[in-house]
């Protein structure tokens, strides 16, 4: 599933992240805040995903939550609504940023605009993490709604090291990179997902965000094993999970599994999930949903499974 987030068509200034130094730093447009701790670490809990619909209740009841995520792309503005109310969240809750308009594996050059837009937001809300997915989403400067998947490839694992590696020097801090959910396979590919996920966190020095529901329907739809997809990954580079919604379409030829962030986390994710837990450990977890959206006790009350699966594994019990 694609948020409902514009990264806009900024043009491009030159800056190809597989040849050019580093960019010059960017002057923040505004301050830190020098009474809130710098860089709250994300608790081992379960957050979930800020909304709009959900600013007002969730500054009037503040549930216990872990933390919050948001998409970065929303907060790019110079002002408003949005970045009024993610200040008053933030002062109650360590924050994660999680974007999707780095377009890390395109041959475009990386957007200039948007990797300043990104550290000023950074620099300003001080999150515990910054994350993108490893996927491309641009052809010449033209943003697609969609999130596409690569060819697994030595071409493709060596050009978006180095991309990630240019983000991660620019920002100052390390990138988490999302295994997206996949609907196609390239005849190309030469390297499983999971080897090339872990493959280009090991190169790159970045972190994983290991979106579960994006392996169960990856699985589904390519017949692969989720579970072995799970252990293949290096634990030692992951730092989040997500868990989401997904809905089936029936057709003639066979089922197609959409990760469409609209339900409830499904029993088979439940189940993975504690196997994550089982041998990742207690990690930070978001509850992702983004279409028909429900209240916000329900997004609470599926944070508080996820918490209890963790609790339940530490003691070992169930």
């Amino acid at each position: 599933g694609v948020p409902h987030v514009s990264p806009g068509n900024a043009p491009d200034h030159g800056y190809r992240g597989m040849t050019d130094a580093t960019p010059a730093t960017v002057d923040t447009p505004w301050p830190t805040r020098p009474d809130r701790e710098t860089s709250a670490a994300i608790p081992s809990r379960a957050g979930i995903g800020l909304r709009a619909p959900h600013y007002r209740a969730l500054l009037a009841d503040l549930p216990d939550v872990g933390w919050l995520e948001v998409h970065s792309e929303n907060y790019f503005g110079g002002g408003g609504a949005p970045l009024h109310y993610l200040e008053a969240a933030r002062e109650h809750y360590p924050l994660s940023l999680h974007g999707v308009g780095l377009s890390l594996g395109s041959g475009d050059p990386l957007n200039r605009e948007h990797l300043r837009c990104l550290k000023a937001l950074v620099a300003r809300f001080e999150p515990g993490l910054v994350s993108d997915h490893l996927c491309w989403s641009s052809v010449e400067g033209i943003y697609l709604n969609d999130l596409l998947p690569l060819p697994y490839t030595e071409e493709a694992l060596r050009h978006v090291v180095a991309r990630i590696e240019c983000v991660q020097d620019y920002l100052g801090r390390e990138l988490l990179v999302e295994n997206v959910s996949t609907y196609l396979s390239y005849t190309h590919s030469t390297i499983p997902e999971w080897d090339f996920l872990g493959e280009v966190a090991e190169r790159a020095g970045c972190g994983i965000l290991l979106d579960l529901n994006n392996i169960y329907v990856s699985g589904m739809n390519h017949g692969f094993s989720p579970g072995a997809y799970l252990d293949a990954v290096p634990r030692e580079r992951v730092r989040e999970i997500h868990l989401a919604g997904h809905c089936v379409n029936h057709y003639p030829e066979g089922d197609v599994y959409i990760d469409h962030h609209g339900a409830e986390v499904a029993l088979p994710v439940w189940e993975l999930y504690e196997m994550s837990v089982r041998r990742l450990g207690p990690m930070p977890t978001l509850i992702e949903w983004d279409t028909e959206l429900p209240s916000l006790e329900t997004l609470v009350a599926q944070a508080v499974r996820a918490d209890r699966v963790q609790e339940r594994c530490l003691a070992g019990t169930g």
